[in-house]
C-alpha cells in the first residue's frame, strides 16, 4: 500500500487533531466533579447519576477500537469528522436534557469521540513526514492528561458561577474541530475495501461492557456479588468467543497476529498498567483535597481549589508532549516508556510520604504530569511503529482500550480502598486509607516500568511492518 503524501499544511492538521482531542478530553473529566450537583439538578438519585460516567465510559470503550478501524478501512479524516459530529449531538443532547435518562443517553452518544486518538494517531502517521511523527503524538498524547486537568477545575467554575448545562455545551468545540477536519485532513493512503466485521465488533463489544461494567460497579454490589462476578465471567467468555472467531475469518476485526506480536502485546501490557496506576490520581487527589481540615489531614477545598492541585500536572504536560517524542526518538520509546513509568511511580511515592501540604501535591503533581506525558506519547509511538500503516486506527484504539479498563481496575481499587478504613462513625475515609491506595498505585507503577522493558529495544520493519521503534535523529 502505498504511503500517502505528507500534508501540505501539518500545523493546520494537528491544531484540528487537538482541538479534537481537548474536547473529548474535556467530557470525560469535567462530569466527574460536577457528579453531585447534576444529580440534584436532575432530581436524580447519587447511583444514577454515577451513570452519566459510566454509560460515556462503556461506550468510548466500545467506540474506540471500532472507530479506529472503520478510518482504516473507509479514511481517518472521514471518521473522524463523522464521529466529531456525532460527538456534538450527544452534547446538545446532554445541554438540553431535563431527566437524567436523556443526559445518560446523550453520555453515550458522546462516548463515540473515543475514536478520536486512534483515528488521530493514524492520520499523523498518514500524512505527516516522518521526523514529525514522533513529536506530533507526543504532543497529541499530552492532551489526554491536560484536558483531565484543566476539566476539573473548570467544572468547579462552571458548576459555581453558570447553569449546569454548560458543562455539556463546552463540548460543542467539535463542530468547528469536524468542519475543519473535513476541510484540512487529507486523505488517507488508498487501501482495498473489505467488508467490516461486525460480528467480531459485537463481541469485543460485548467483551467490553461486561468487563467495565462489572468492575466499575464492583464496589455497590460487592465484588463477590452474582452480578459481578456474572458480568465478569460473561466478559471473559465473550472475548473468549471473539478470539475464536477472529483466528477463523476473512478480514477480521483485528489480524492477531497483530496483537501477538512482541512490540505490541507487551505495549498493551504495560497500558494496562500504566492505566491501573495514573487513572486513580483523578479521583485521589481531588477527593483529598476536599476533605474536611476537622478529618486532620484535608485541605476543606471547594471542588473548583481541589481541581487546580492538579493544574500543575496539566502545565507538565503541555512542556514535556513534543519533549517525550524527540527524546524517543533518540533513546528508544522503550526507554521513555519506562521512565515515564518510573516517574509516575515516584509522584505517588511522594504521595503517600508526604501529603500534609498542598505545595507536596504540586510536587507530585509535577512528577505525575511528566510521567502521564512520557508514558501516553511512547506507548502510542511504540504502537503506530510496530503494525503495518492500514492497521494504525486499530491497534492504537486497542492500546487506548487498555489504558482504560486498567484504568477502570484502578479507580475500582482505589474506592474500594478508601471506603474500606474510614474515620470512626463516618463515611469519611482515614488518612491512612489515602496511604494505602498511593502506595497501591506506586506498585502498579513498578509493574509497568517491569513491563515497558520487556518491549523489544528494536521493531524489525520486516516483521513489524512499521518504522524501528529507535528512529533516525530528527533533522534540523
Amino acid at each position: 500500500m502505498p504511503p500517502a503524501a505528507p500534508a501540505r499544511h501539518p500545523n493546520q492538521v494537528l491544531a484540528v487533531l487537538l482541538l479534537a482531542g481537548v474536547a473529548f478530553a474535556l467530557s470525560q473529566t469535567m462530569v466527574v466533579p460536577a457528579l453531585p450537583a447534576l444529580a440534584a439538578d436532575l432530581h436524580a438519585s447519587t447511583s444514577a447519576a454515577s451513570w452519566l460516567l459510566t454509560g460515556y465510559l462503556l461506550s468510548a470503550s466500545v467506540a474506540t477500537p471500532i472507530a479506529g478501524k472503520l478510518g482504516d478501512l473507509f479514511g481517518k479524516g472521514r471518521v473522524l469528522t463523522g464521529v466529531l459530529l456525532v460527538f456534538s449531538a450527544g452534547s446538545a443532547i446532554c445541554a438540553l436534557g431535563n431527566s437524567i435518562e436523556v443526559v445518560i443517553a446523550g453520555r453515550v452518544v458522546q462516548g463515540v469521540a473515543g475514536g478520536v486518538f486512534p483515528l488521530s494517531f493514524g492520520i499523523i502517521r498518514d500524512t505527516f513526514a516522518a521526523e514529525r511523527v514522533p513529536g506530533a503524538i507526543g504532543l497529541l498524547s499530552a492532551v489526554f492528561g491536560i484536558g483531565g486537568g484543566i476539566g476539573l477545575p473548570l467544572a468547579g467554575v462552571v458548576v459555581d458561577t453558570l447553569d449546569i448545562s454548560w458543562l455539556f455545551w463546552i463540548g460543542l468545540i467539535a463542530l468547528p474541530a469536524a468542519l475543519a477536519a473535513h476541510l484540512v485532513v487529507p486523505p488517507s493512503p488508498p487501501r482495498p475495501r473489505t467488508r467490516v466485521d461486525w460480528l467480531g465488533a459485537a463481541l469485543m463489544s460485548g467483551a467490553l461492557v461486561a468487563l467495565l461494567l462489572g468492575v466499575t460497579e464492583a464496589n455497590d454490589w460487592g465484588w463477590g456479588s452474582a452480578r459481578t462476578l456474572g458480568l465478569m465471567a460473561g466478559g471473559l467468555a465473550f472475548g473468549a468467543v471473539w478470539l475464536w472467531v477472529e483466528a477463523r475469518i476473512d478480514d477480521p476485526l483485528i489480524d492477531l497476529r497483530v496483537l501477538r506480536r512482541r512490540a505490541v502485546a507487551t505495549t498493551n501490557l504495560a497500558g494496562l498498567l500504566v492505566g491501573f496506576a495514573m487513572f486513580s490520581s483523578f479521583l485521589l487527589i481531588p477527593q483529598f483535597a476536599q476533605a474536611s481540615e476537622s478529618t486532620g489531614y484535608g485541605f476543606g477545598m471547594s471542588v473548583t481549589a481541589s481541581g487546580l492541585v492538579l493544574a500543575p500536572a496539566a502545565l507538565v504536560q503541555l512542556v514535556v508532549g513534543p519533549l517525550a517524542g524527540r527524546l524517543g526518538v533518540q533513546i528508544g520509546f522503550r526507554l521513555t516508556l519506562a521512565l515515564g513509568a518510573a516517574l509516575s511511580t515516584i509522584a505517588f511515592l511522594v504521595l503517600a510520604l508526604e501529603h500534609a501540604h498542598p505545595w507536596e501535591f504540586v510536587i507530585g503533581g509535577a512528577f505525575l504530569g511528566a510521567g502521564i506525558s512520557f508514558a501516553f506519547a511512547s506507548m502510542a509511538n511504540l504502537i503506530v511503529g510496530a503494525v503495518p500503516q492500514g492497521d494504525v486506527g486499530i491497534a492504537t484504539g486497542i492500546n487506548t482500550i487498555m489504558r482504560t479498563v486498567g484504568g477502570a481496575f484502578g479507580a475500582a481499587v482505589a474506592t474500594a480502598i478508601l471506603t474500606g478504613d474510614t474515620l470512626a462513625g463516618t463515611p469519611v475515609p482515614a488518612e491512612g486509607a489515602y496511604t494505602l491506595a498511593f502506595l497501591v498505585s506506586a506498585g502498579g507503577g513498578v509493574l509497568a516500568v517491569c513491563a515497558a522493558l520487556l518491549v523489544p529495544p528494536r521493531v524489525d520493519p520486516g516483521t513489524g511492518g512499521g518504522a524501528p521503534a529507535r528512529a533516525a535523529p530528527a533533522r534540523a
